[in-house]
């Protein structure tokens, strides 16, 4: 048994690509548009993810876009997705520069978590030891819920 990928609908393929790819740093390694089926599947990579290994692909995300709008529920039971980061700090700065709440700040230099456009929440780990404490982050409340 291999792991191969996790699916996540989306309402707006454009603005979900703008927040997986352009605030959270992964990237696209491959697209499908099925037009029988009217959908559009979207494979992303974290960069430091060994993308081919052993003449197969390593588990991504993957974007579900179905042209034909529909509703989703929240899927509270669903979890979240979780990424090791070079710099959560770093990481956290670009991604409240670019809009995005930070739901559960890195007080601990260690962990944070944040929320996608259509509400998938999302771990961010420091790799290797936690970062000393350090503002804003550390008397950061949270916000909302995760």
């Amino acid at each position: 048994m291999k792991y191969l990928h996790t699916m996540v609908r989306v309402h707006d393929l454009d603005e979900s690509l703008d927040f997986y790819c352009n605030k959270l740093g992964l990237v696209e390694v491959q697209r499908n548009d099925y037009e029988a089926g009217r959908f559009t599947l979207v494979f992303l990579a974290a960069p430091g993810d060994d993308i081919e290994r052993e003449g197969r692909m390593a588990p991504m995300l993957e974007l579900t876009y179905n042209w034909d709008p529909e509703s989703y529920g929240s899927g509270r039971n669903f979890g979240h997705l979780a990424y090791e980061v070079d710099d959560i700090y770093a990481l956290c700065q670009r991604l409240m520069d670019g809009g995005v709440t930070i739901n559960r700040p890195p007080r601990d230099g260690k962990m944070a978590f944040v929320r996608s456009p259509n509400g998938i929440s999302i771990e961010l780990l420091q790799a290797g030891e936690a970062l000393p404490p350090a503002e804003p982050w550390a008397s950061m409340e949270n916000t909302g819920s995760w």
